[in-house]
C-alpha cells in the first residue's frame, strides 16, 4: 500500500514524535496530532509561534500508511461529523474519558467552527442543530496518534520554516 503524506504544525523540528499530555481541552484528548491537509498544518504552526511568542513556525512531514494502521490498530474514525463524532469531541474537550484506541481520525472542531461547538456545549442548541450547522462549514480533519504502538506507523520525511 502507498503511504500518504500527513503534517504537524509546531515551533520545532520533530523528527520523533511523542504523545504529550495536551495543556487545554482537545478534540482527541491525549496524542500527537496530524492534518492530511498542509495548509491547515500552516495555520497551526503560526498559531503556535504566536502562542509561544516564537520566532518560528515550521511544518513537519511524515508519511503513514493509513490503510495499514485501519487494519492493524484499534481506532475511532469519523468520516463527517455526525452524532458520534460530536459525542467523541464534547467528551474529550470536557475531559471525560473516551475509549480507548491507537489512533482517531476525523474532522477538527476548529476555530471556524468554535461557535457552534460552544453553543451545542451550554445547551443552545442540540444535536441535529449542530451537526447541520457542521456539515455547511468546511471542516479540515485531523489524525491523532494515541499511543506509543500508534507512532511506530509515522516516518519523518522532512520538516521546512514558514
Amino acid at each position: 500500500m502507498e503511504s500518504m503524506i500527513v503534517y504537524h504544525g509546531s515551533d520545532k523540528r520533530i523528527e520523533t514524535p511523542q504523545i504529550m499530555e495536551p495543556n487545554r481541552a482537545l478534540d482527541f484528548g491525549r496524542g500527537f496530532y496530524t492534518t492530511l491537509n498542509e495548509t491547515q498544518a500552516e495555520g497551526f504552526a503560526r498559531k503556535v509561534m504566536d502562542r509561544l511568542h516564537s520566532t518560528i513556525a515550521i511544518v513537519n512531514v511524515y508519511e503513514a500508511d493509513l490503510e495499514k494502521m485501519k487494519a492493524e490498530l484499534q481506532n475511532v474514525w469519523f468520516d463527517s461529523p455526525d452524532e458520534a463524532w460530536l459525542d467523541y469531541v464534547s467528551n474529550n474537550r470536557n475531559g471525560i474519558a473516551t475509549e480507548v484506541c491507537d489512533f482517531a481520525f476525523g474532522p477538527v472542531a476548529n476555530d471556524d467552527v468554535f461557535r457552534t461547538f460552544a453553543a451545542y456545549q451550554a445547551g443552545v442548541l442540540n444535536k441535529e442543530e449542530t451537526i447541520a450547522r457542521l456539515k455547511v462549514k468546511q471542516l479540515y480533519n485531523q489524525l491523532t496518534f494515541k499511543t506509543e504502538k500508534s507512532l511506530t506507523y509515522l516516518r519523518f520525511v522532512t520538516a521546512y520554516t514558514l
